[in-house]
């Protein structure tokens, strides 16, 4: 069995919890790992998602998020994109260097990659696609 579910959000955090259980519950439908659900994918979504909303459409509330998932029992892909110029993520400062440690910045991006099976951004900056596999054995040989 496989879902795809595309949503296209106001850039208002608020919208964010609906978007996230929507996910799950669809995740759920297609047999994923529960527990991988509510945990994994809750966190590194809220976090792509408010990324997003704050910091790539800076606020703005006439822009909007796309969020793209294509779920099945094996792995759940959902891709995030914003209308916003976009970033370098490899500019992105590490929060566990002692130096970055009381910075703010960068510890979402941080979560979303040790979450994640994959991580990739656009060339752009402005979208990202993150892969979670149901196994966390099958994740951990497939990110390798």
């Amino acid at each position: 069995m496989s879902l795809d579910y595309t949503l296209e959000l106001p850039n208002d955090l608020q919208e964010i919890d609906a978007a996230v259980s929507a996910v799950i519950d669809r995740g759920q439908q297609v047999g994923f790992d529960y527990d991988r659900l509510r945990l994994n994918l809750r966190v590194g979504l809220t976090e792509a998602l408010a990324n997003a909303m704050l910091y790539g459409n800076c606020r703005d509330p006439r822009k909007t998020v796309r969020l793209v998932a294509e779920l099945t029992p094996q792995r759940i892909i959902v891709q995030v994109t914003d209308q916003g110029s976009g970033f370098d993520p490899s500019k992105v400062s590490d929060p566990t260097l002692p130096v970055n440690r009381l910075r703010s910045g960068g510890r979402g991006i941080f979560l979303i990659r040790k979450l994640m099976d994959r991580v990739e951004f656009n060339d752009r900056g402005n979208s990202i696609t993150m892969v979670l596999f149901n196994h966390a054995q099958a994740g951990h040989e497939a990110a390798s």
